[in-house]
Formats: C-alpha cells, sequence, structure tokens
C-alpha cells in the first residue's frame, strides 16, 4: 500500500430511530446523492419490517442482521505456488458491511415487479427468519470456510 490508509469516519446516527445502524444501511442504499430518496425507502422498509416482526423497527433490523452477519470467510493466499482459500475470522465493521451488502443484493435482485422498499422489507424480513439469499450467502461462506478448515494455519 502505498501513503496513509485513510481514517474511518464516524457515521452520525438517523434522525428518527436514532441508530447508528439505520444510517449505515441508508448510505449502502443511496445511489447518486439522492439521500433524502434512500432516507425514504428504507424508513418504509422498516415500518414494513415493525408491522410484520411485531417488534420495534430497530430491534428487528439488528435481529435481521445478526442473522446475517457472517463470522469467518475465506481469503485467498499464495502458498507455495498455490492459492489457498485460507479461513479467517471478519471483524464487527466487515460482518455488518458485509451483512448490508448481502441484504441490498438481494433486495435489488428480487424487486423486478415490485417497489424496492417492499423488496428490502421482504428480503429484512426473510433474513429476521434466517431465510432468503442474503442468509444462504452466509451460510455459502461458512460451508467453504468449514471446508477449507485444513489451511486454517496459513492465517
Amino acid at each position: 500500500m502505498r501513503g496513509k490508509q485513510a481514517p474511518k469516519r464516524d457515521i452520525k446516527a438517523d434522525a428518527k430511530f436514532n441508530s447508528v445502524l439505520v444510517s449505515r444501511l441508508i448510505n449502502n442504499v443511496m445511489m447518486h446523492g439522492k439521500k433524502e430518496t434512500a432516507r425514504n425507502l428504507v424508513y418504509v422498509a422498516l415500518e414494513e419490517l415493525a408491522k410484520k416482526t411485531k417488534l420495534d423497527a430497530v430491534d428487528a433490523l439488528e435481529k435481521a442482521f445478526e442473522n446475517v452477519k457472517p463470522k469467518v470467510e475465506v481469503r485467498s493466499r499464495r502458498v507455495g505456488g498455490a492459492n489457498l482459500q485460507v479461513p479467517v475470522p471478519v471483524n464487527a465493521y466487515r460482518q455488518d458491511s458485509l451483512a448490508i451488502r448481502w441484504i441490498l443484493e438481494a433486495a435489488r435482485a428480487g424487486r423486478k415487479d415490485t417497489e424496492f422498499s417492499v423488496s428490502l422489507a421482504r428480503e429484512l424480513f426473510s433474513a429476521f427468519n434466517k431465510e432468503g439469499s442474503a442468509f444462504k450467502k452466509k451460510e455459502e461462506v461458512f460451508r467453504m470456510a468449514e471446508a477449507n478448515k485444513a489451511f486454517a494455519q496459513f492465517a
């Protein structure tokens, strides 16, 4: 790496729920600098999630993300001329980032016929119930790490 690594910026909690996680979700939903549009989409999806789960919106969101967060992942490592998939633990910030990314990918893929907020609410509810595309992605990453447990000493 050249130069210094850019410092992590503190993200302010959102105004409605006072949650940094909701704020990070809004920032990841945002496209082309349209933050107000992203905020409205996320809030509608959270209201829908709260109705379905009969819990507080932020609690339901945190439970959904907790179900999707990966604990281990595989990283490529070159050892003796061979590229090995080495399982490594995932730090907390990256766990959140991967969970947000996977849920949004699944929501964007499944919105051919519906609005994005409806698709996002559906995917969050699926994650809350430990099912859906994002949860399958987490399981797939975990299976890869389990399969390559023999290379753990190269981490």
